[in-house]
């Protein structure tokens, strides 16, 4: 058998978008050079919310990639409205109070029929696909990477296949049944404790589990003993070069914006400086670039910010990558939650090394504010902070007007995605 083979099942890969796609793609690129060999499992007919075709440049050409058919419910869905599916299939869900009869049909569908999610009919082909090839290529370590977290029930079912005896790694991206779109899903008493019990069963049967925040492994520790280890997502070194920053005062929010990440005390600061001071009135800008829910776009009309705003939608990762390096200000926004104090954005990363100044508005006491303070990228504020914020906002403005806005970023090296990936293969190495 050779050890030196991984065989990774992930349901993001390119031509798939934004943030789900990048942590294993990444990984993929850089463990050649640590001489193990990678094997990517994907569905081969998926059905993505979102596509970026240049991606497909990025995927190494010493990868084996593996596809097998996948039955997905969001495209039978999609004949009712493509747009609300599309829409709750990247995770963008309806206000409560705004939800229609066929919003809440849906949710109550995918949290109820699917456990864990829309992707469970994957689990058994692809368990009969994956046995074979692991007993004619003596694979000997699997990873599944979720959410969809019904790929962890693929690696929990190869696992407890005693005859095959692979070592499998689950690699949680985000939480489970603490995540913050779990309690929108409707879910009946029974579907919860369904969701909990494949959790626990998940967290006490796989080898090795990965996350990507301290809280996360905290919540994990209390359901498993099995090791847990930290592994946060990182920035990589991109093509794209260096570019002429705006002449406005721009603050851009890059990624989606989904309707319970309104950052009310932020347009609230906004509208105020606005009035204030008609010379940021005159320079000031708001950069939308991604998908944005109407509830958001709502709240920026409803504080009178409408004419300030650009709103590009969805680009591709070149152009985003782009639109951080010369935005003068980038906004990491996220939901005022117990649940999300665990929530490190994936963008946080790219925006570190985008050499532009970050602000943050999170939850009291949650993981990435720590690592903004840390590497002196930016500072943060949280929902109960408006007057700090708006003075945030208000001193890199005064720094903008004199030409000194910058960020002067220290210690990012440990979160290259090649340093990230040898802290991943010292993990396998055990």
């Amino acid at each position: 058998m050779d050890n030196n083979k991984l065989l990774i099942i992930t349901y993001y890969w390119p031509p798939a978008g934004g943030p789900g796609v990048q942590r294993w793609l990444k990984f993929v690129k850089y463990l050649p050079d640590f001489g193990y060999q990678p094997i990517v499992y994907i569905p081969e007919n998926p059905s993505y919310p979102i596509i970026d075709v240049n991606l497909l440049s990025e995927v190494s050409n010493e990868a084996i990639i593996l596809r097998n058919k996948i039955v997905e419910p969001y495209q039978w869905a999609s004949f009712l409205s493509k747009n609300k599916t599309t829409k709750i299939s990247s995770g963008i869900i309806p206000n409560k109070k705004k939800q229609t009869f066929l919003d809440k049909m849906l949710l109550w569908i995918r949290g109820n029929i699917f456990i864990p999610d829309a992707r469970v009919l994957w689990v058994k082909p692809s368990v009969k696909y994956i046995e074979k090839y692991i007993s004619e290529n003596g694979i000997t370590t699997i990873i599944t990477s979720g959410p969809p977290h019904s790929l962890h029930l693929i690696g929990l079912e190869l696992k407890l296949k005693q005859k095959l005896n692979v070592r499998w790694v689950a690699d949680f991206r985000d939480p489970w049944t603490t995540i913050g779109y779990h309690k929108a899903l409707k879910l009946s008493e029974f579907a919860s404790n369904k969701h909990k019990q494949l959790e626990n069963k998940v967290l006490n049967t796989a080898d090795l589990i990965l996350v990507t925040s301290p809280s996360t492994r905290a919540e994990f520790k209390q359901i498993t003993s099995q090791p847990i280890e930290v592994i946060t997502n990182g920035y990589d070194i991109e093509k794209i070069g260096d570019q002429i920053v705006d002449k406005k005062f721009s603050l851009a929010h890059i990624g989606s914006f989904l309707s319970e990440r309104n950052p009310r005390i932020l347009w609230d600061s906004i509208s105020e400086l606005i009035r204030e001071n008609p010379l940021f009135a005159s320079h000031f800008q708001l950069k939308l670039i991604g998908a944005v829910s109407q509830e958001v776009l709502d709240s920026i009309a409803l504080f009178q910010l409408q004419n300030y705003v650009l709103n590009l939608g969805y680009v591709s990762h070149d152009v985003a990558i782009a639109h951080q390096k010369k935005s003068q200000v980038l906004l990491l926004i996220e939901i005022n939650s117990e649940d999300t104090k665990s929530i490190i954005p994936g963008k946080l990363f790219e925006y570190m090394v985008s050499e532009r100044p970050i602000i943050g508005v999170g939850p009291k006491g949650c993981d990435f504010a720590e690592i903004l303070i840390d590497t002196n990228t930016g500072v943060f504020a949280d929902y109960s902070e408006k007057e700090k914020l708006k003075n945030y906002i208000a001193n890199y403005f005064s720094l903008f007007l004199e030409g000194n806005l910058k960020s002067n970023a220290v210690g990012l090296q440990k979160y290259s995605r090649r340093n990230l990936t040898e802290k991943l293969v010292g993990l396998l190495k055990r």
